[in-house]
């Protein structure tokens, strides 16, 4: 499960996540705009809720319960929908003054970032930013409707009233996405709070796509197969649909909808098309454009925090392999026939690669067996709790506890962190945050991993 929880709800978390808050730890966030946002995920090592990324983690929990509940064993299903709800409770509460007003984040994140500050002792700004009617939010809203229309299915079997409350706002969601056209980031205010961090740099149309996918799957509607048809040449899905994670949802679209493609393939045909183009990139030896593997094996594209890219991917793996497996089918790649089981390997092998088969020898997730980053990017892992020291530990102050060449204090069991480089090289260290900085939007991901391969023993050999 995710492990970056913030609040003082002990009692509504997973068995190994309770814990007894002090101090403000963030319990008067969105004061200034009279709104209640305590809970909810920082999205790192910093204390800022970032509610896109924070949406894309609850989208991909809910992927995991809804597609791999079945390889899950009730303990873990519970924790999973346990995480899941703690994201979407939050979540709940940046809808809940549409359709006027969508809140797209808590807390200053260059003051944050100014300090290095354990959350109990964060003094910094907690300032709410919102949207309003009419100002575009498309990108954040379609992301909520995704997670909300997600999360319906996944609960619908739990806790009805939840689920029907959930696709209630995802349908609000939605209309504000679709009839206010526009990223969130550009409304001024926002973007000097939001960028360079989480910028919608891929646009907000893949948003869209996705959020009527997720629709189209919760409530059978075909309104929504007739949207993602009407508006995906428009919307741009015919370009960069190699690409899948918290900033672009392409791929994650052209994977999601082939549950009901063959029904309706002569709207959607192109989805089919680049859907194909995009599995046959993982094989080398196949027409057209490849993915970039390391010396290792590791599934990598350039940029920041690697590791989102490779886990993320990795899912649509398994969930292409579980469509071809119930459909009968296989992949034609130009000479090339690949069978479903060829994805699972691949998954299989990133999988196996992130926990330690690797060159450098090295789990990157954090407690997960002897070798693992003991220095991550992350101030509560770093900073002593508060029982060892209970003292405050100011802005200014915590950056000698940044500077420390010991081991954090306190692990954050469970966590992937950023990973290596293009040649599998793993430097580490707090100030290194692309390789040591843990995400939730790479953890959530991995959940329906994990749980696929817990309960299937294959090898990618």
């Amino acid at each position: 499960s995710i492990l970056f929880f913030e609040g003082q709800r002990s009692g509504y978390l997973p068995r190994e996540q309770r814990m007894t808050w002090r101090r403000n730890s963030a319990l008067n966030d969105g004061k200034n705009l009279n709104a209640d946002f305590v809970g909810g995920y920082y999205d790192a090592g910093d204390n800022i809720k970032f509610h896109f990324p924070m949406a894309f983690t609850a989208t991909m929990l809910a992927w995991s319960a809804v597609d791999f509940e079945s390889y899950m064993s009730t303990a873990d299903l519970r924790d999973n929908l346990v995480a899941l709800r703690w994201g979407t409770d939050y979540l709940l509460k940046t809808v809940s003054q549409l359709p006027n007003r969508i809140f797209v984040q808590v807390g200053e994140a260059n003051p944050d970032h100014q300090c290095w500050e354990r959350p109990e002792d964060m003094d910094t700004p907690r300032t709410a930013y919102a949207v309003e009617a009419p100002h575009p939010a498309s990108d954040l809203a379609g992301e909520i409707t995704a997670a909300f229309a997600a999360g319906s299915i996944a609960f619908k079997k739990y806790d009805p009233s939840y689920s029907k409350l959930l696709l209630h706002n995802a349908l609000k969601a939605f209309k504000y996405a679709d009839s206010h056209r526009g990223s969130y980031t550009n409304n001024p205010g926002v973007k000097l709070a939001a960028c360079p961090f989480y910028c919608s740099v891929n646009g907000y149309e893949d948003e869209l796509l996705w959020g009527a996918a997720w629709l189209r799957r919760a409530t059978g509607e075909d309104s929504y197969i007739k949207y993602l048809a009407d508006n995906r040449q428009s919307f741009g899905a015919d370009f960069n649909y190699y690409e899948f994670g918290w900033d672009n949802k392409v791929g994650g679209v052209n994977v999601l909808v082939a549950k009901y493609l063959r029904r309706m393939c002569y709207q959607l045909h192109r989805i089919r098309i680049r859907r194909k183009k995009m599995m046959c990139s993982f094989f080398h030896g196949t027409p057209g454009p490849h993915m970039t593997y390391t010396p290792g094996g590791l599934l990598y594209k350039q940029g920041s925090s690697n590791l989102q890219n490779t886990v993320a991917l990795s899912f649509l793996l398994l969930i292409y392999a579980d469509y071809l497996s119930k459909s009968s089918q296989q992949l034609n790649c130009g000479n090339l026939k690949i069978q479903p089981d060829s994805f699972r390997h691949l998954a299989k092998r990133q999988v196996d690669y992130i926990l330690g088969d690797n060159p450098m020898k090295i789990s990157y997730m954090v407690g997960y067996g002897n070798h693992y980053p003991r220095q991550i990017h992350h101030r509560g892992a770093s900073s002593p709790s508060i029982a060892s020291h209970p003292t405050a530990i100011k802005c200014l102050e915590g950056w000698n506890v940044f500077a420390s060449p010991k081991p954090d204090p306190n692990l954050l069991v469970g966590a992937l962190v950023g990973g290596p480089n293009v040649d599998d090289k793993f430097v580490g260290g707090r100030t290194n945050a692309s390789e040591t900085e843990p995400t939730t939007y790479i953890n959530a991901p991995f959940v329906g991993l994990l749980a696929y391969f817990k309960a299937n023993k294959i090898s990618y050999i």
